[in-house]
């Protein structure tokens, strides 16, 4: 039996959060140790309230702690049209039954890298704004950190704009500095993740789930699903649980090592992840992380479902 993966969750509830700290929580492959927020999907105040509900619904006992307002530069940038006023909107949630740590975001991170008798995996799924942070404010905890699996970029396009993927453009400067940290990272970005749809079929699957939890996550992903409908997608894209799936099941997906970097200037292109693979450019360019290229669908849908049924409900 493999010991549990022992991770921070770094993100910025949102839908496609709050199902990423639902497949963590199901696993046994995964020992939350501690959560933080960030602001992006919508304010900090917001994304940070939606962390303590999704934590109180699926029962995870980590501490939680609130980030920075905004990003390391610029003005904050949110996603109500696609989240919704809450940044979580839909079914209605527990309110919060765990408290919120007095420490700040980098502060919880740095005491958690500190306490844990094995490195730590970062799984970030909003703005990189904390895992920056905490890399400028305590270089000397690097080895303690055994890897970073991050959502965000895309090597082929963007989202937000033509060029970059949301939870980049919010804050590039700390991406940048996150893919130069030298750290080993995992990138699912929009190339993988706009892969892993959620359709109407499986939106029925999980409701035919009995328990309040397949209740809520069915009621997420209507909500979702029928805006990501309504822009010409065939399903709802669960973006930020591929980087928690590839931990749980990686044998789902299709991997390259390549060299990535991120655009912080210019009108058109800020933002934007840039990608070299290896052979096709000079040995300056050597890869400096994995990026998820191809998921297994129906696989990583099995595994939602498994997860939604773990947490007391069978199809």
């Amino acid at each position: 039996m493999m010991r549990p993966i022992p991770v921070i969750c770094d993100c910025d509830p949102g839908h496609d959060d709050a199902m990423m700290l639902l497949l963590c929580q199901a696993s046994p492959r995964i020992r939350i140790l501690a959560v933080t927020t960030s602001c992006g999907n919508q304010t900090i105040e917001k994304t940070t309230y939606n962390a303590l509900r999704v934590c109180t619904l699926l029962g995870i006992r980590a501490p939680v702690a609130k980030g920075s307002p905004k990003p390391l530069f610029g003005q904050p940038i949110t996603a109500p049209n696609i989240h919704g006023q809450s940044g979580l909107d839909g079914p209605n949630l527990p309110e919060p039954a765990v408290p919120l740590s007095p420490l700040t975001a980098v502060e919880l991170m740095a005491q958690t890298l500190r306490q844990s008798d094995e490195p730590v995996t970062i799984l970030s799924t909003g703005p990189m704004t904390n895992t920056a942070a905490l890399l400028l404010a305590h270089p000397e905890l690097k080895p303690k950190i055994a890897g970073i699996s991050l959502m965000g970029g895309g090597i082929a396009h963007g989202n937000w704009t033509p060029a970059a993927e949301f939870n980049v453009l919010v804050d590039p400067e700390a991406a940048d500095l996150v893919f130069r940290s030298g750290l080993p990272i995992t990138m699912a970005g929009l190339d993988v993740t706009l892969k892993a749809l959620i359709t109407e079929t499986d939106i029925r699957r999980i409701e035919s789930i009995s328990g309040e939890v397949a209740r809520v996550v069915a009621q997420w992903m209507e909500f979702f699903y029928a805006f990501h409908k309504s822009i010409g997608y065939a399903g709802a894209p669960l973006h930020d649980a591929v980087a928690a799936a590839w931990l749980i099941r990686p044998e789902l997906f299709v991997t390259q090592q390549m060299f990535v970097r991120v655009e912080t200037q210019g009108d058109y292109c800020r933002g934007a992840t840039i990608g070299a693979r290896p052979g096709r450019t000079d040995q300056s360019y050597a890869p400096n992380a994995r990026c998820i290229l191809d998921l297994d669908r129906q696989g990583f849908v099995d595994l939602v479902c498994e997860a939604v049924a773990s947490y007391g409900g069978a199809t």
